[in-house]
């Protein structure tokens, strides 16, 4: 897939305020710091699509890119961030739940996840729920560059293993790299086939 046009849409603070529906949209979210926005940029090819922060925790709303004019990139806000008030927190959440659970649109959520360490309790509670819920999703393993590749592999191996003992059969698992470029053509290989 080619990406040819990549535009901010919206911003919504909720489900109701979301755009119409008028093609599929693809969600990403991620712990705070998992360098979604970047990921974001080097798959659109856009140096600034998405703000990328030196702060955790900065994207607050749902966002919407029109990517090609035929889907959507939707970036919520990440999960996990200790710095906001518990009241903040609570909001986020069920401002992502209702998103997740129940926008129509939604074709996949793409769980991004730092290949740097070892399986982190908060990211496989955040996986079970997607399940729980029945909403699909992929794993996308980001950073990869920053690590020996026989370290990357081990890390997503016991990801796998911690999943398997709640579910059966893994998802699709995904290692990239947003600055060297490393996973793009099969990100966008997967977004291709799943809007044909």
């Amino acid at each position: 897939m080619k990406i040819t046009s990549a535009t901010f849409l919206t911003s919504a603070p909720d489900l109701e305020s979301c755009p119409p529906l008028t093609v599929q949209e693809f969600a990403f979210i991620g712990r705070s710091n998992v360098g979604k926005s970047s990921l974001l940029n080097m798959l659109s090819r856009k140096k600034g699509l998405a703000k990328v922060s030196g702060s955790p925790g900065h994207t607050r709303l749902i966002n919407f890119f029109d990517m090609n004019g035929d889907w959507r990139l939707v970036d919520l806000p990440g999960y996990g961030y200790a710095k906001t008030s518990k009241a903040d927190r609570e909001k986020f959440q069920m401002m992502i739940a209702e998103y997740l659970t129940l926008r129509e649109g939604l074709s996949c959520v793409f769980v991004l996840i730092d290949s740097r360490h070892a399986p982190q309790q908060i990211d496989l509670e955040f996986v079970q729920w997607l399940m729980g819920a029945g909403v699909p999703f992929v794993l996308v393993f980001t950073k990869v560059d920053k690590l020996k590749a026989s370290k990357v592999s081990k890390n997503m191996e016991l990801f796998g293993k911690a999943m398997s003992e709640w579910c059966d059969g893994l998802p699709r698992m995904f290692a990239t790299s947003a600055e060297k470029g490393d996973g793009r053509k099969e990100l966008l290989g997967f977004i291709e086939q799943a809007i044909e």
